[in-house]
């Protein structure tokens, strides 16, 4: 397997880069996180992962090796290709799908395009274990983003606000600062409202 190429960056795109390795040039498939950390065309290196099926040989190319392993995760699942999980790695940082995992934020996962409830439940059910056992996510912090969550909640439902207005609102602070406190989460999200 290729695990990395380093080279100069010929061409970039939101979706893929091209990598001149001495004379030989790499289509890498990216993920808009991977494209926003690439250098205009300086030497690079990305971490790779190599997608061997009956018709096709794809090569995925990754700014870190905390997004391969995630990438890696996640197409481990039935029902999640490649693309799905580029698409979530596009969508969300890595930290933040391992978040969404370690804390059943079902709703996260199912914001990414692509994804169904039942996918995104099936992502949680197999790999929950095995983000907070492998990245040391302790469960306190999980939970306590969640009591966090649930008390922004309430207080802008006391403010006269639907739930259904401001839950994704808080959950994209959360996700922006996974360590702010709960009045700032509450300013920041009455500034938007």
């Amino acid at each position: 397997m290729i695990t990395h190429i380093q080279g100069k960056l010929v061409e970039k795109n939101p979706t893929y880069a091209i990598i001149d390795c001495n004379g030989v040039g790499y289509f890498l498939h990216i993920s808009v996180n991977t494209f926003g950390k690439l250098p205009d065309s300086e030497a690079v290196k990305l971490y790779c992962y190599l997608s061997v099926k009956e018709d096709s040989h794809t090569l995925f190319g990754f700014a870190d090796k905390l997004e391969r392993e995630v990438f890696k995760l996640l197409i481990s699942v039935s029902g999640v290709g490649p693309s799905i999980a580029r698409t979530m790695l596009s969508s969300m940082v890595p930290e933040q799908i391992q978040q969404a995992i370690a804390s059943e934020d079902v709703a996260a996962i199912q914001s990414v395009k692509g994804i169904g409830s039942k996918t995104a439940q099936r992502v949680i059910l197999d790999l929950k274990d095995k983000i907070l056992k492998t990245y040391q996510i302790s469960e306190d912090s999980v939970y306590s983003n969640n009591t966090i969550k649930e008390e922004a909640l309430s207080a802008l439902e006391v403010l006269g606000y639907t739930r259904k207005q401001v839950e994704k609102l808080i959950q994209k602070i959360i996700q922006e600062a996974p360590n702010t406190t709960l009045e700032n989460i509450i300013k920041q999200a009455l500034k938007n409202l």
